[in-house]
């Protein structure tokens, strides 16, 4: 399936919105890992991801969020996930990362 990736900085709320299409797993995960470290080092601002298009996410992927995580919070930053699929949400869950990560639901 394969992984495409869709960033753009939001002057007006300071906020980078990054929107994953396709799958993150072990394959794609560290494309997306460059990506998200790059605009961390570029802006440290807060990240929305946007799951709207994103199918499949594994504990690779997981992996890299929450090196995301970790950088952006010594800014007292954080990753906010929107529209997240049932299926990935649930990853959160098992995980107990719904806890670490701010996850809105629609």
């Amino acid at each position: 399936m394969g992984l495409e990736v869709k960033k753009e900085f939001d002057k007006n709320k300071n906020v980078w919105i990054l929107k994953p299409m396709g799958e993150i797993d072990i394959y794609t995960s560290p494309s997306f890992k460059d990506i998200l470290l790059e605009m961390i080092n570029e802006k440290s601002v807060d990240v929305i991801l946007d799951g709207e298009g994103l199918i499949y996410m594994d504990s690779t992927g997981l992996g890299v969020l929450i090196s995301g995580l970790k950088k952006l919070r010594e800014k007292d930053k954080n990753i906010i996930l929107t529209n997240i699929k049932p299926n990935i949400n649930k990853l959160f869950d098992i995980t107990g990362l719904n806890k670490v990560f701010i996850i809105k639901t629609s």
